[in-house]
C-alpha cells in the first residue's frame, strides 16, 4: 500500500514540477526580452547624445569662423562671443555622419532648440538595427528611438566697456586671453572650448 502511495506521490508532483519549471523559462526569456529592449534604448541614446553633440561641435566650429574673420574687420566682433551667431548649416550633416557611426539614422535633422537661455540644436535618432527576436510580439521587427539636445555655452567675459577696436582681456572662466584687433592673427584664437563649451542640456 505505502509503494502504490509513494508512485502516486510522485505522480502528482510531477506536473507541479513541469508547470513551475515553464514559469521559470517564461520569466528567464521575458527577462532576456527586457534586458533586450534597454540595450537597444541605451544604444539608441548614446546615437543621440553623439548626434547632437556633433552638431552643436559644428556650429562652435562656424561661431570660431566667424569670430575670425570679424576681429579686425568689423568693430562688432565681440557680438560673436554671446554663442548664437550662427546659421548651423552643417549642423545637419554632422549629427548624421554621428548617428551612422553608431549604426542610427537621425530622423528630421538637427533642429535649433534653445535650453535656459542656451542655442543649440535638438536631435532625434532611430536605431538601423531592431531589439531581436523575443517572446514578445513585434520585437524582431521594433526599431529603438532617442533624442538629445546639445547647447553652446559661452565661457568669456569682457569689460562692458571695451573698446572693440583696441586690445581686449577675455576672461574665459579663469583663464586670461587677449586680443588685438590692430594686431591679430588667426593663430591668437586659443582652442574653441577656451571660448565656448559644448554639452548636452537634457
Amino acid at each position: 500500500m505505502s509503494s502504490v502511495r509513494l508512485r502516486e506521490d510522485r505522480g502528482s508532483t510531477l506536473p507541479i514540477y513541469i508547470w513551475l519549471t515553464g514559469i521559470l523559462l517564461f520569466a528567464a526569456f521575458a527577462f532576456f526580452a527586457f534586458a533586450q529592449a534597454a540595450s537597444a534604448r541605451n544604444g539608441a541614446q548614446s546615437a543621440a547624445d553623439a548626434a547632437a553633440l556633433a552638431a552643436a561641435q559644428d556650429a562652435r566650429d562656424e561661431l570660431m569662423e566667424g569670430l575670425g574673420g570679424a576681429i579686425g574687420t568689423d568693430d562688432q566682433w565681440l557680438d560673436w562671443l554671446d554663442g548664437d551667431k550662427f546659421e548651423g548649416a552643417g549642423a545637419t550633416a554632422a549629427a548624421q555622419q554621428l548617428a551612422a557611426e553608431n549604426d542610427s539614422t537621425v530622423q528630421g535633422g538637427a533642429q535649433p532648440a534653445t535650453i535656459n537661455a542656451l542655442p543649440g540644436f535638438r536631435v532625434a535618432v532611430e536605431t538601423n538595427y531592431t531589439v531581436g527576436d523575443s517572446i514578445i510580439p513585434g520585437t524582431e521587427t521594433k526599431h529603438a528611438k532617442a533624442d538629445a539636445v546639445a547647447v553652446i555655452e559661452p565661457r568669456c567675459d569682457f569689460d562692458l566697456d571695451a573698446d572693440p577696436t583696441k586690445l581686449v582681456t577675455l576672461d574665459c572662466d579663469g583663464e586670461s586671453v587677449d586680443i588685438d584687433p590692430e594686431d591679430f592673427d588667426l593663430d591668437d584664437l586659443p582652442d574653441a572650448s577656451v571660448l565656448f563649451t559644448v554639452q548636452l542640456a537634457e
